[in-house]
């Protein structure tokens, strides 16, 4: 069967946007000196979170090697598993991961907590890759006392990004929490709002709190290329965007604001006019979908993990994305 216009034209759309997130890098958050009123130790000492980091990352590798995503729960929680599961499903298709996949083992600088209580969560940033992709934002989790961290999430730094400043591993910083006042708004208001701004783009009420990202840029464009094909053979398409109860990372920067990580997930359901068939958009719908029967409606859910600044309320300043990953995770006919 000949895939249409459409669905090659939103093939290759697709495919540059995963390209454009991956090669744009963003600076990492500067480190300020302690301050007085920081007085609790931190969870962990720069060894111990390289030690807990290596050797998670070798079981990732691991599985990425054998494309086999059965071991996976043993170092990866939260949307991150969805996504890395999906990304060796892609893989077992078609024979290689995906460069975007790749995580550099070491950092250019740790961000430790120094809350007492459970979860924990630690931001770790990565050096660039081999091939000069951007560095990775990577937040690990600890649900309690006896469980082991595991990678929570992974963003991908975008280019010339500003990241908020935090104190040095050994004073430690404060975790956040989706209620945080004395910001432009509160972390929970912000991933909803932004979610939003995902689905309406500019016609969105929110559009003005949130400067513009390439996350945004790049869905905006896909949406209007496949649009214009749709328009020609009488189709349509939406997307819908969600975000995800409890799956949501925050530390406290030394500057007032918070730097939060979010699952926001979305349905983006295209329906084909005039007697045509709804195919895949890129490789990886298509390796997902697999054998599946084409019918006139096709219906993919993606994993998107967002990476935002959320700076305090006095600075009058706009809500700034600075990394962000998307990945489908289940392609049907319906």
């Amino acid at each position: 069967m000949k895939r249409s216009p459409l669905a090659v034209a939103a093939a290759v759309i697709a495919l540059g946007m995963t390209v454009s997130l991956a090669a744009c890098e963003g600076q990492i958050p500067t480190v300020s000196a302690p301050t007085e009123s920081a007085s609790a130790n931190p969870d962990l000492t720069e060894d111990q979170e390289q030690e807990m980091r290596e050797a998670l990352l070798k079981t990732i590798e691991d599985c990425n090697e054998q494309k086999n995503p059965a071991n996976l729960g043993q170092a990866m929680s939260g949307p991150e598993l969805e996504i890395r599961t999906s990304e060796l499903q892609v893989a077992q298709k078609t024979g290689k991961l995906d460069p975007k996949t790749t995580i550099p083992t070491d950092i250019t600088q740790t961000v430790i907590p120094t809350d007492n209580g459970w979860p924990r969560s630690v931001f770790s940033i990565t050096t660039t890759t081999e091939d000069q992709q951007s560095k990775r934002l990577l937040v690990f989790t600890q649900g309690d006392a006896r469980e082991n961290y595991k990678l929570w999430g992974v963003a991908r730094l975008f280019q010339g990004v500003e990241m908020p400043k935090f104190t040095v591993p050994s004073i430690g910083s404060q975790m956040g929490h989706p209620t945080d006042e004395n910001l432009v708004m509160t972390p929970e208001q912000a991933v909803q709002r932004y979610a939003d701004v995902l689905q309406n783009g500019t016609k969105s009420q929110y559009a003005g709190d949130f400067a513009d990202d390439y996350f945004r840029q790049d869905l905006q464009n896909l949406s209007q290329t496949v649009q214009q094909g749709m328009e020609r053979n009488k189709g349509s398409q939406e997307q819908t965007f969600t975000p995800v109860d409890g799956q949501m990372q925050i530390m406290r920067s030394s500057e007032g604001g918070d730097l939060v990580v979010a699952q926001i997930n979305s349905v983006w359901t295209r329906t084909a006019g005039e007697g045509r068939e709804s195919l895949p958009a890129s490789d990886s719908e298509r390796a997902l979908f697999g054998d599946g029967k084409a019918t006139s409606t096709m219906k993919v859910t993606y994993v998107n993990v967002i990476a935002m600044y959320i700076p305090p309320a006095k600075s009058g300043a706009q809500i700034t994305t600075v990394g962000a990953e998307r990945q489908p995770v289940k392609v049907e006919a319906v």
